[in-house]
C-alpha cells in the first residue's frame, strides 16, 4: 500500500536546497502529489511568516506556525475577508466572479447573516439529526462488499455527506448527487479540467445552482417557516432581501461547509489508520477512543488547506512588516502539523490530549459553523463501522485533489475483507 517514497524524497530535498524566496506553497501539484510537506516544514522553522514575491496567485505571505495563525485569525479589525478585497482563498476573486458570503463579509454584516443560519448547527438540533445520521450510516455501511476493491470517497464519504446536506437543505432526495457537483465545481482549482473547462464553465454551472435553489426559495417563502436552512435565509430579516450573488454565495458557502470537511476527514481517518496500524488495533480494541480520534484525524487531515485575509493597514505578524492591501494566507495545514503546539505531529495520534486545539475549523469570529456536525457524522460513522468490521484495507495510494485549498480525496481505493 505504502507505494514508493521517493516523490516525497524528491520534494524534501528540493525544499531544503532551492532559495527560500523561490519557494511557493500555494502550488496545487504540491497537493495532489502530497509532496507540500517538506516545505511547510521548512518554512516553519526558517521563516514562519514568509513572502512570496512571485506565483501563478500574485504575491502573498504565508503564516505557517500555529501562534501566528491564531494572532491573524483574532485580529479581523486589521485582516479583512471582505470578498471586494479578495476574500478567503490565495486565488484573487475575479470582479465578475464576485459572490458575498458571510464567511468573505466584515463586521458587523458578517454576523447578521451568520446568525440567520446558526441555529441549524445548535445542540438540540444536533441532538434531532444524531439519529438520522446513524440510520443512514447503518444503511451506507451494510451495503457495502466483502472481498472487493471499491472507492471509499465515492461509496461511503461523498454519499453520507451529501445525503445530509439534501437534509439541511430540504433538497430533492433523487437530484442529491447536484450538490455534490456544485461543491467540486465552486472549490475546482483553476486549470483543473477535469472538473471545470473555463471559469466561464464555472459561473455557468453555479448560476444553474443558483436558479435551481431560487425555485425552492419562492416555494420555502410562500409557507410558514420551517427548519432547514432555505426557510431560515427566506424568513429572517437579514438575509431574506440579499441580491442574487450574496443569496448565491451563502449557498455556496453552506454547501462546501457541509461537503468538503466532512467528506475529506471521513476519506482521511481510513487512509490514517492504515498509515499507522498501531493506532488502528488500539481503537479496535477499545472502541471509546472514537471520542478522540474525531478531532485528532480532523487535525491530522486538515480538510481546508488554507485561508487568505487582506491587510487593512500596515501592520506586523512576529516581526515581519505587512503592508496594506497585502495578501496573508494562514495554512492550516501547516499550524496543524507545527511541532512546538503537537508532539510527532506528522502522526496519527488517537490519544493525543490537545488533539481538540486543532485549527482545522480556524478560530474567531470565521470558526466553521458546523464543525460540530461534522465531528458528530465522524463519530457515529467510525461507531458503527466498528461494530462492522474488524478492518477497512487501502489496498493503493489515493488520488489527492488538485487543490491548494480543499485538502482532500478523490479517490480512495478499500477493501474490507470477508
Amino acid at each position: 500500500m505504502h507505494g514508493t517514497r521517493e516523490p516525497i524524497d524528491d520534494a524534501r530535498a528540493e525544499a531544503y536546497s532551492m532559495r527560500l524566496e523561490d519557494i511557493d506553497v500555494s502550488r496545487p501539484e504540491l497537493f495532489r502529489s502530497n509532496t507540500m510537506w517538506p516545505y511547510f516544514e521548512r518554512l516553519r522553522r526558517e521563516a514562519p511568516v514568509h513572502y512570496c514575491p512571485s506565483s501563478r496567485v500574485g504575491p502573498y505571505w504565508s503564516v505557517t506556525k500555529y501562534k501566528d495563525i491564531m494572532h491573524v485569525e483574532t485580529n479581523h479589525a486589521t485582516f479583512s475577508s471582505d470578498i471586494h478585497l479578495g476574500g478567503i482563498g490565495i486565488q484573487n476573486t475575479k470582479p465578475d466572479y464576485r459572490r458575498e458570503s458571510f464567511i468573505a463579509m466584515d463586521e458587523p454584516r458578517h454576523s447578521q447573516q451568520r446568525k440567520t443560519v446558526a441555529p441549524m448547527f445548535a445542540p438540540q438540533n444536533l441532538d434531532q439529526l444524531a439519529n438520522t445520521i446513524r440510520v443512514r450510516a447503518r444503511e451506507i455501511l451494510d451495503h457495502l462488499p466483502r472481498n472487493e476493491t471499491f472507492d471509499w470517497v465515492d461509496r461511503v464519504s461523498v454519499e453520507l455527506t451529501t445525503q445530509m446536506l439534501a437534509t439541511l437543505f430540504d433538497f430533492p432526495w433523487e437530484e442529491r448527487r447536484k450538490l455534490t457537483r456544485w461543491s467540486n465545481v465552486a472549490t475546482a482549482a483553476p486549470g483543473n479540467r477535469e472538473i471545470i473547462a473555463s471559469e466561464a464553465a464555472r459561473d455557468a454551472e453555479l448560476k444553474e445552482c443558483g436558479a435551481y435553489f431560487a425555485e425552492l426559495w419562492k416555494q420555502r417563502i410562500k409557507q410558514p417557516p420551517k427548519t432547514d436552512l432555505i426557510s431560515m435565509m427566506a424568513h429572517s430579516s437579514a438575509t431574506r432581501d440579499m441580491d442574487p450573488d450574496n443569496f448565491l454565495g451563502n449557498l455556496i458557502l453552506l454547501i462546501v461547509g457541509g461537503n468538503d470537511t466532512t467528506r475529506n476527514s471521513l476519506s482521511g481517518s481510513v487512509y490514517a489508520l492504515n498509515l499507522f496500524p498501531g493506532e488502528y488495533e488500539k481503537l479496535r480494541r477499545n472502541h471509546s477512543l472514537v471520542q478522540n480520534l474525531v478531532p485528532e484525524v480532523i487535525r491530522w487531515q486538515t480538510p481546508l488547506a488554507h485561508m487568505r485575509r487582506t491587510a487593512l493597514a500596515d501592520t506586523q505578524i512576529a516581526g515581519k512588516e505587512i503592508k496594506q492591501g497585502e495578501k496573508v494566507v494562514m495554512w492550516y495545514v501547516s499550524g496543524n502539523r507545527d511541532e512546538d503546539m503537537f508532539d510527532n505531529a506528522d502522526d496519527l495520534v488517537i490519544e493525543r490530549r490537545n488533539a481538540r486545539n486543532h485549527i482545522a475549523f480556524g478560530f474567531g469570529i470565521h470558526r466553521c459553523l458546523g464543525l460540530r456536525l461534522a465531528e458528530l457524522q465522524l463519530r457515529i460513522v467510525w461507531e458503527e463501522i466498528l461494530q462492522r468490521f474488524d478492518m477497512i484495507s487501502v489496498v493503493d495510494q489515493p488520488k489527492w485533489i488538485y487543490s491548494n485549498f480543499v485538502k482532500g480525496y478523490e479517490k480512495l481505493p478499500v477493501r474490507i475483507p470477508g
